[in-house]
């Protein structure tokens, strides 16, 4: 594990909890769906709808982020940004956060500061009214992040993964590869002489690629196209975290249908389109003959061929990101 940047900052052990609670949570807002916010034993938020979308999510430093690349702001906002796409893919408004951290005692107070920060102005960007109502902090020694994220379908049926049908349209909206890149770029020049993460370097990449880098460390996905999509009346929807082959391979297989790409949507450099992870896109089946709304593009089309991927009619194999290969258990 990096060893934390030492500031003239108090650490987190130095001040305890509650003074670090009183440094945090004025950074944060509670959100227009918030009944209760922070300071009882548990949160009140409204569902108007009589029923709430909930999902979860996790960054642990290591496997997750490192450091040495990220900024506190930057841990903050894509924490916020990675759930409100879930809540988005299911075709609901983003509502609520709860956001529980557990960091190393010697942590400077002013990564949670920065990390609150993130949450903020993610939720302010992202999903206006959303916020955060609740969460916990905990020692532990690498620093995790775990967030539940709300949401509010306001009276539509969810858009579930299962509903593609043979001749539907498949679209995306969002960057397409770009966080992979990102990635690469930050293995290639975000390190030391040592082959070590290097924040020095991290930042000149940064300057040198603005849009690569900001893709994977802080991803500004189109959290408001999930609604958008359903009102349009997308049979199918999910968040492309994974890669967008390996998640259209689950649309496709939970849909038993199977899905042609066209390599002329894809871009210069479709096989990284398709294999690229994290770029929180979203990915929608639409009816024949719907033109897809904006922000989404149509890349493909829905066929019989169950769970089958194509492109131009050529058998499409790539991975994608899965959290446990390759992992050794050495924090980076």
């Amino acid at each position: 594990m990096e060893p934390p940047a030492r500031t003239s900052a108090p650490t987190i052990g130095e001040l305890g909890e509650s003074a670090v609670l009183a440094r945090v949570l004025p950074r944060l807002r509670s959100g227009e769906a918030s009944l209760l916010g922070p300071g009882d034993d548990a949160a009140v938020v409204a569902a108007p709808d009589g029923r709430f979308v909930v999902t979860s999510d996790m960054m642990v430093q290591g496997p997750d982020f490192r450091l040495a690349w990220s900024t506190p702001h930057d841990l903050g906002w894509k924490a916020a940004a990675t759930n409100l796409t879930d809540v988005a893919a299911m075709g609901a408004r983003p509502t609520a956060l709860v956001v529980s951290i557990a960091a190393p005692v010697d942590l400077p107070v002013a990564v949670l500061e920065g990390i609150a920060d993130g949450l903020r102005d993610a939720l302010a960007e992202l999903a206006p009214g959303a916020g955060v109502v609740g969460g916990d902090l905990s020692a532990s020694h690498a620093l995790t992040i775990a967030v539940t994220a709300f949401g509010d379908l306001e009276g539509r049926s969810p858009v579930l993964r299962s509903g593609a049908r043979p001749g539907d349209v498949i679209a995306h909206a969002g960057a397409r590869g770009d966080a992979a890149r990102g990635l690469a770029v930050l293995f290639a020049e975000g390190r030391d002489e040592h082959g070590e993460p290097d924040a020095a370097s991290a930042a000149a990449a940064r300057e040198r690629h603005p849009r690569l880098v900001a893709a994977q460390l802080a991803p500004r996905p189109p959290v408001a196209a999930g609604v958008v999509a359903a009102l349009a009346g997308a049979t199918a929807m999910l968040d492309v975290s994974d890669g967008l082959a390996r998640d259209a391979r689950r649309l496709a297989e939970a849909s038993a249908v199977g899905i042609d790409f066209r390599r002329g949507a894809l871009g210069a450099d479709p096989l990284t389109a398709l294999a690229g992870a994290e770029d929180h896109g979203l990915l929608a089946a639409f009816p024949p003959g719907v033109v897809p709304p904006h922000p989404f593009e149509a890349i493909g089309t829905a066929n019989a061929d169950a769970g089958r991927l194509t492109l131009d009619g050529e058998p499409v194999d790539t991975s994608g990101w899965d959290p446990y290969a390759g992992w050794d258990g050495v924090e980076g």
